[in-house]
């Protein structure tokens, strides 16, 4: 949508596909209880220019509310705050020494300008180096196989270095501490109004229409359509995760193939619970002990108003998983089963009735994990060898990390891109494409 915005200013005319209902991808929300919010968490930091100037131009700026947070750590079945600078010296699972190897880290992240050398070295190896042994294993290994799985040892130094860098942006706006924000209403406030302003501009939307192959030719492009019907366009850019670009474009050579199967991805399954009563102070609580099945607990109404869900709190349990993992094959009972078991068990004051509603959301090509050499070897290009077919998805994010920021971020980059591509197809109009 960000995407089609842009190319809008440019002065292209688009057309949305989406298999969905409703447009919306990730970002779209769900109904929970009595209430509506995002499938699954957001954030809005103070360093997200790009999602800001794009709350900005929609108007919502004023909608836009900002909170400090709290961070928390469960690590041998103990919750510990590490939202402070003493937080971090009391940090009972690491030393003296560790929690200075620890800053050492970070620091040195955060001053790293070009990411592109970190993709020759492993994430764990980087890690490793810097913060020491001990620092490695009790933080970083678990947190990197929370994110990842079985992924973990595949993943560059680029990965947890946009990671680091995000977020120390974002402590350094804040005034040292985590302050996050959020529009009244979520992404079921956002994404409403920005398909109203892309539909005034001229945009076309095209919902509930799952499309199975795109061609092109020297004069334009072909999209067929799950119920057999097809459409000619004058170009075609996908927006979908790489498996789905070789499925859908079955003349791309195989050299093309080849790269766009070397992607890794990690999906995403992510129950969300109603709940009659807070559960901790933390935003965030970050999760070391491995009997624990998910992957942290995003205590939403931490920052979010609890007036928004009558009073109640909302909380978030994801768990990160490879292709390959068992877990897809489980029911959304069956995960919520053993989501809440581990949940009464870190907090014993919660009962089983304290729990008003839940929904398991499930993505599973979600994250394009920036393995080793990424941007030599998988990093997909906007061109491809089929005329008037292009490319524009999130595994061309190579130095940062998947959130609505970087998405945007990366809709605007690509429109720079693909305008001078398409400017035989464009009508005369303003062009505003942010740089």
């Amino acid at each position: 949508m960000a995407l089609a915005h842009r190319l809008r200013a440019g002065g292209v005319e688009p057309t949305i596909l989406e298999a969905a209902p409703q447009p919306g991808g990730l970002a779209s929300s769900q109904k929970i209880g009595e209430f509506h919010w995002d499938r699954f968490y957001h954030v809005i930091l103070l360093s997200d220019r790009d999602l800001l100037a794009l709350l900005e131009e929609l108007g919502l700026g004023n909608r836009l509310h900002w909170g400090y947070t709290r961070t928390g750590f469960f690590t041998d079945g103990k919750y510990h705050s590490l939202s402070s600078s003493l937080d971090f010296l009391t940090f009972p699972p690491l030393s003296l020494w560790d929690k200075g190897r620890l800053g050492w880290t970070i620091l040195q992240a955060s001053r790293i300008q070009n990411p592109l050398p970190l993709e020759s070295e492993t994430a764990a190896a980087w890690l490793y180096r810097l913060s020491g042994s001990r620092t490695y294993q009790r933080l970083w290994r678990p947190l990197l196989r929370s994110k990842l799985g079985e992924n973990a040892d595949r993943a560059s130094a680029a990965f947890i270095w946009a990671i680091i860098a995000r977020m120390y942006a974002a402590r350094r706006s804040g005034l040292k501490r985590e302050m996050f924000g959020y529009v009244e209403g979520g992404y079921g406030t956002i994404l409403p109004r920005l398909r109203r302003v892309l539909i005034d501009s001229g945009v076309q939307f095209v919902c509930g229409q799952a499309v199975t192959e795109v061609s092109g030719h020297p004069a334009g492009a072909e999209i067929r359509l799950a119920d057999g019907s097809s459409r000619d366009f004058d170009a075609v850019v996908l927006t979908v995760p790489c498996p789905q670009v070789v499925r859908l474009c079955p003349a791309l050579n195989a050299t093309e193939r080849a790269r766009l199967e070397s992607v890794v991805y990690q999906g995403i399954v992510c129950p969300s619970l109603l709940l009659r009563r807070p559960l901790q102070s933390y935003y965030v609580t970050n999760i070391t002990d491995e009997w624990v099945p998910f992957t942290a607990v995003i205590e939403m109404t931490a920052l979010v108003d609890r007036d928004q869900f009558g009073s109640k709190s909302l909380v978030y349990l994801p768990r990160y998983l490879s292709q390959n993992s068992p877990i897809w094959e489980q029911s959304d009972t069956e995960i919520v089963a053993s989501f809440i078991e581990a949940l009464t068990k870190m907090n014993p004051s919660l009962q089983k009735t304290d729990i008003v509603a839940w929904q398991v959301a499930r993505a599973r090509e979600v994250l394009a994990i920036p393995t080793v050499n990424y941007s030599r070897d998988s990093l997909p290009p906007s061109t491809t060898s089929i005329d008037n077919v292009f490319v524009a998805n999130s595994a061309q994010i190579s130095a940062g990390t998947l959130n609505v920021n970087e998405t945007i971020g990366l809709a605007n980059r690509k429109a720079a891109e693909l305008l001078p591509l398409l400017r035989h197809y464009s009508r005369p109009g303003p062009v505003e494409v942010p740089a």
